[in-house]
């Protein structure tokens, strides 16, 4: 699956199957699902779990979380928008 067609698939009921937590996750969140999209970020124990988990508490205006969560992730905190973040990990991720 590419960027386009995950984001396309935005507008579904629910998220492609097949995803990995962490997709799903982002998927969650692009919808205003913060507290399902912050369940999957938690249930994942991997790096890319804990960059989606940062941008969730990015989402949330909770930044000192946010900042633990991209050490976890090896990540540098983010200074793009929200939306760019979103994008740059789907990509990532996808």
């Amino acid at each position: 699956m590419n960027l386009e067609t995950f984001k396309a698939s935005l507008t579904d009921e629910a998220p492609p199957e097949g995803l990995p937590g962490a997709v799903q996750a982002l998927w969650q969140v692009a919808g205003g699902k913060w507290d399902p999209a912050h369940k999957l970020a938690q249930e994942q124990d991997d790096a890319a779990g804990a960059w989606v988990h940062a941008h969730l508490h990015r989402v949330e205006g909770d930044l000192s979380n946010a900042a633990y969560w991209y050490r976890r992730a090896g990540k540098p905190e983010c200074a793009a928008s929200l939306d760019e973040e979103w994008d740059e990990i789907a990509l990532a991720l996808l």
